[in-house]
């Protein structure tokens, strides 16, 4: 009998060990237990670079991942992070969600790597509690001690923050692509210095509209990923008013880009109309500079809301 019941526990245990096909069975992963921050608290710490998984900086849209935040862990439930308007380190409860992942300054995050010297998260897109599993949740930060930076490293925040040589090169084939093509829309790029547009004289009002808005989930980076302005011709040939996108290259000139329509059969009128203004109005009107990326002027979109008012200034 005893040897029978050694032989049943051979056979369970194989049973277990092998699937039908024949492939070992995986053991599930043990879920993470909650990490220790004690060793890195009252450490001060500055990003030094934020990236994508592939290692760049930059998209192909033009949008720039630019690190800018400083934290401080000063108690195990308080995160600090320095506040550009008020100008000081301004205290967020720092709550523990699940496994590596926190949440502090209305910001989750992965918590990837944990030492005195260097951080590194994840910045994660929820909603409705589940992240999201895509290049929304493609942010790593990188954070290095401010003791680090000046006494190991011997440089500052400034100087790592710089873009690397891949950034440049990536970013020079967009320009290159843009420049090539400056009449295509889908050639071009948003610059991260945003083309501007001044009026030369009182034939025409200029105003930049922001997008930003916090609350609903808009940055900084709205404005030049899609810079609107507002210009107003105060003695046109008819009062009219249109939206419509306009293509600013390196030379300063203008095309007509992206419009809307709601009667297909007048595309082509309307069309016609449009890019009469951009060549007339909007080209002799305006001073303007072009948009560039990382110190490289390129052909770049802008929205533009135009009002012609008939004889009146």
């Amino acid at each position: 009998m005893k040897v029978l019941r050694s032989l049943l526990t051979i056979v369970s245990s194989a049973l277990l060990l092998f699937a039908c096909n024949g492939k070992q069975v995986k053991e599930k992963p043990k879920p993470k237990t909650r990490l220790d921050l004690g060793p890195i608290t009252g450490i001060r710490y500055t990003e030094v670079k934020r990236r994508f998984s592939n290692g760049l900086s930059y998209d192909s849209m033009g949008f720039a991942q630019e690190p800018s935040w400083i934290i401080q862990l000063r108690k195990p439930d308080t995160m600090a992070a320095f506040d550009p308007v008020k100008k000081i380190m301004q205290g967020f409860y720092l709550q523990y969600d699940h496994a590596d992942v926190y949440n502090f300054a209305k910001e989750y995050f992965r918590f990837k790597l944990i030492s005195k010297d260097s951080l590194v998260f994840q910045r994660l897109q929820v909603t409705k509690k589940e992240i999201a599993d895509d290049i929304r949740s493609d942010v790593n930060m990188t954070f290095y001690a401010d003791g680090y930076i000046k006494n190991v490293l011997h440089t500052t925040a400034e100087k790592l923050q710089r873009p690397t040589r891949q950034d440049t090169a990536f970013v020079a084939g967009l320009v290159e692509r843009s420049n090539r093509y400056p009449d295509q829309t889908d050639s071009v790029f948003a610059a991260r210095q945003i083309a501007v547009l001044t009026p030369r004289d009182d034939r025409i009002s200029v105003e930049f509209l922001s997008g930003v808005d916090v609350l609903n989930g808009r940055t900084q980076a709205y404005d030049y990923l899609y810079p609107r302005y507002r210009l107003v011709i105060p003695n046109a040939y008819k009062d009219f008013a249109y939206e419509f996108n306009i293509l600013v290259a390196p030379d300063g000139k203008l095309r007509l880009g992206k419009f809307w329509t709601n009667l297909p059969e007048f595309r082509e009128t309307r069309k016609k109309v449009l890019a009469g203004i951009t060549s007339v109005y909007l080209q002799n009107l305006l001073k303007i500079k072009p948009g560039s990326t990382l110190g490289m002027p390129h052909t770049s979109e802008v929205t533009v809301t135009v009002t012609g008012r008939k004889g009146t200034k």
